[in-house]
């Protein structure tokens, strides 16, 4: 009878994500596989534009580099915020959250006033005469990593601070005992037992990057296109929504497969005990 009962509250939610995910998923897939001319005619077409796979690894890079950046800036952040009393941590919190509040858009906006050409890095390095004329940042790879980490740091340091949370700073203090510096204990004792969260960290920021849409556009421009922005080219533009649907495909596949080999990646490094053994 429980098993049943659960069946009957899952029901509704697997209905609701069967209609809504998977469904207009396979409505824009079967169109992909119906060329004349051969069952992967238009992915072969498209696989072989040197310009789509340019796109297709600028997506790729853009996203990997996002997320170490955003993992190595993670990490001492969560530290230290974990690590404060309870009142201080809920106010450190609120204030990571606080830029999530505000509008994608708007956040992106601002990053062109700081990056262009007399943003306030332009005007900040002439000042210190480091630089004789302002310097391209805005509407390049650069920017949209900068973009990208803002957007998706906060994600990352709340993934890791409540594993932090849950350490045994025991475990800390008598490796600091035995003499292991404050890096050997980072690296070897505190890093390995946060796997779990940097990898719910990894893949969240990892997929947000690969997959969005708002920040390559505003701060890439048309000339640094992403496979998001070049599905809405396709798409708006041009009208051709069945190479849309493709790349759309392409995106999803590569996405799934990279966040495997990161579920993969972190089951190697992860040397805890197996709680079932």
């Amino acid at each position: 009878m429980k098993s049943k009962r659960k069946f009957w509250l899952l029901f509704p939610a697997f209905v609701s994500v069967l209609l809504f995910a998977f469904l207009p998923l396979i409505q824009i897939a079967i169109p992909t596989f119906q060329s004349p001319k051969g069952f992967l005619y238009l992915y072969t077409t498209f696989l072989k534009n040197t310009y789509n796979l340019q796109v297709i690894g600028r997506t790729f890079l853009i996203a990997i580099i996002t997320m170490i950046v955003v993992l190595l800036l993670g990490i001492p952040i969560s530290l230290w915020i974990a690590r404060q009393n309870s009142k201080l941590r809920s106010v450190l919190t609120v204030l990571i959250l606080f830029p999530m509040l505000t509008n994608a858009v708007v956040r992106n906006f601002a990053w062109i006033i700081i990056l262009g050409h007399n943003g306030i890095i332009n005007k900040a390095l002439i000042d210190l005469h480091l630089i004789s004329q302002p310097i391209n940042i805005l509407y390049t790879d650069t920017a949209i990593i900068i973009g990208s980490v803002y957007l998706f740091l906060p994600i990352m340091i709340i993934s890791l601070v409540g594993s932090i949370s849950e350490l045994n700073i025991e475990i800390e203090e008598a490796a600091c005992i035995l003499g292991a510096n404050p890096w050997i204990n980072l690296i070897k004792i505190t890093i390995p037992q946060l796997v779990s969260g940097i990898l719910t960290g990894c893949i969240l920021v990892f997929a947000g990057a690969m997959t969005a849409y708002t920040t390559p556009q505003i701060l890439g421009g048309n000339k640094n296109l992403v496979m998001s922005t070049l599905i809405y080219q396709q798409a708006m533009t041009l009208g051709n929504w069945q190479t849309a649907s493709v790349i759309a495909i392409i995106l999803i596949v590569i996405s799934a497969l990279s966040m495997l080999s990161l579920k993969k990646a972190s089951h190697m490094l992860d040397r805890r005990p197996d709680s079932n053994a």
